[in-house]
Formats: structure tokens, C-alpha cells, sequence
């Protein structure tokens, strides 16, 4: 069998991990999504993700359950119980171990205190955040859209860079993006839209087919703020790149939607170190 029919079996078990979380996910039921044998699939999925199966599934209950602390509604037992885990205990040791906080601090302080955005400084006890003024041409990204929370757009992009894989478009200095256009504190959740992105260096070579379109990202100027941790954390990048920066930066927003660009893989990387840019379009100054 060659590499392209392995992607397409073990992207059908991505997918299927995704839309079902709550249920029971042992091995011998994903190797049947994958048509493959159960002695063999869980090594071949290892070595195509650089992760066990069981290590995305954990991985990804745990990025709910992050996102669940922060809404603050349901209490911290039905949040571990629905994160697989048998007690409160065994899920705050999984939680600190990826997040580097127990749940029930890093749901009393909101997350924010391990918000602090790289190359931040400290004047006094006012932290002062750096964002950067950057210009950047416009680019061609492959896309693929996504409806509903954006705590769930990396379905999509397991879809997209799936499609890429089996045509042998992955390119490693490309860089991935994730393109927002709804406010989520405007729009209802099922109702926001956003697109999971792959830059592409040669689009006229490319073709394209439903589900992934070729969109075009304006350039221009944007200030750029750089966030160290998890993703759950990002309203609180958001809230302080709006709320402070940019009333006191004498700058207006662009009309192109903002977007993030993630510099390094989750699978790879602990929630507590992976780094986001934000993106925001500036209406370019006299």
C-alpha cells in the first residue's frame, strides 16, 4: 500500500476523534475506522502524527476541558468525568502536567496569569505588552472553513492538511494560519466563522476541489502580538490587544479580518509553550 491510502484511513480516525470525544475511543474500534489491522495501525498512526491515537485523544479532551474551565459553568467533577477521567484527582495531575496549573487555578484566575505575551516587560506592576508594527505582502493560503467554536477549528485543519498531504503539497517552511471573522462575544458560537489556512508558495500549480478553496490574504500593515501558551488562553491576547493597545496607539483597524499564525505544532508541544501571533489588519497610516 502506498503513503497517500495510509493518510486517507488515518485521517478518517483524526476525524472521527474529533466529532466523538464523549464516547468511548479504544483502539480496536479506531482500527476498524481505519480499515487496518488492530496490530499494526496504532504504530503507523504514531509514526504519520508523531503521537499515539491515545495521546490525541487525551490531548484533545484536555483542550476542551481548558476551554470549559474559563466558561466557568460546569463544575470542575463533570468536567473531568467528561474529559475521561475517573477522578478529580487523576485529571488535576494531567491538567498541571500539560498546563502547568491545577484546573481549579487556572479557573479561579481566569487563565490570565499565565498571559503574558512573549517579549513582555514589567515597569513597576503594569505589565506593558510588545506589539510589533510589521508589513507583510499579500499571500495565497489553501482553506478550508469552519462553522462553530473556534475551540474546535483544529478538525478543520487536520482535514486541510490532510488534503494537502495526499497531493504532496506539504511544505515545511510553510506556515499555518487561522483566519477569523466573527467576534465571539457578538455572534453566537454555531454561527462563527473562521477558516483553517496553509500558506502555499506556488498556488498556479495547484488544483482545487471542494472542501479546500484558495483564498487570498491581503497585505499590508498589522500590529503583530506574539502569545506564549495555551490556546484556550487567547480571549485574554484579544481583550488586551483590543481593549488596551489599540485605544492608545493612535491606529485604526483595517478592513480584512484578523488572523492568528501558529509558529509550532500541538502535537509536539505543551499548551504551555506553544506560540500565536495575532494579526491584526491597520489602516494604513499618512
Amino acid at each position: 500500500m502506498s503513503e497517500k491510502p495510509y493518510e486517507t484511513r488515518l485521517a478518517r480516525v483524526v476525524a472521527y476523534i474529533h466529532d466523538h470525544l464523549d464516547d468511548a475511543l479504544d483502539l480496536n474500534r479506531l482500527a476498524e475506522v481505519a480499515c487496518l489491522s488492530p496490530y499494526h495501525w496504532h504504530r503507523i498512526y504514531h509514526a504519520f502524527y508523531g503521537e499515539t491515537a491515545a495521546a490525541t485523544v487525551r490531548r484533545l479532551r484536555l483542550h476542551r476541558a481548558a476551554n470549559e474551565l474559563l466558561q466557568a459553568v460546569a463544575p470542575i467533577d463533570s468536567i473531568s468525568e467528561r474529559a475521561g477521567y475517573s477522578s478529580v484527582q487523576a485529571f488535576s495531575r494531567a491538567f498541571q502536567a500539560s498546563y502547568r496549573i491545577p484546573p481549579a487555578q487556572f479557573r479561579s484566575e481566569g487563565g490570565a496569569s499565565m498571559f503574558v505575551p512573549f517579549d513582555a516587560v514589567r515597569s513597576g506592576d503594569m505589565a506593558m505588552h510588545q506589539v510589533d508594527i510589521r508589513s507583510q505582502r499579500g499571500l495565497t493560503v489553501a482553506a478550508m472553513d469552519h462553522r462553530g467554536s473556534y475551540m474546535n477549528i483544529g478538525r478543520a485543519f487536520e482535514m486541510l492538511f490532510h488534503w494537502l498531504a495526499v497531493r504532496g503539497l506539504i511544505d515545511p517552511k510553510a506556515r499555518s494560519l487561522g483566519i477569523y471573522f466573527d467576534d465571539p462575544a457578538a455572534v453566537a458560537e454555531d454561527e462563527l466563522r473562521s477558516m483553517a489556512c496553509c500558506e502555499l508558495f506556488s498556488p498556479d500549480d495547484v488544483r482545487f476541489e471542494a472542501p479546500v478553496s484558495r483564498v487570498e490574504v491581503a497585505g499590508g500593515e498589522f500590529a503583530v502580538l506574539t502569545h506564549v501558551g495555551p490556546y484556550a488562553q487567547l480571549c485574554f491576547a484579544y481583550q488586551w490587544l483590543y481593549g488596551e493597545w489599540l485605544p492608545h496607539s493612535g491606529r485604526e483597524t483595517g478592513e480584512a479580518p484578523v488572523f492568528e499564525v501558529y509558529l509550532n505544532d500541538p502535537r509536539e508541544t505543551a499548551p504551555a509553550d506553544l506560540v500565536t501571533e495575532i494579526w491584526l489588519p491597520l489602516r494604513q497610516s499618512a
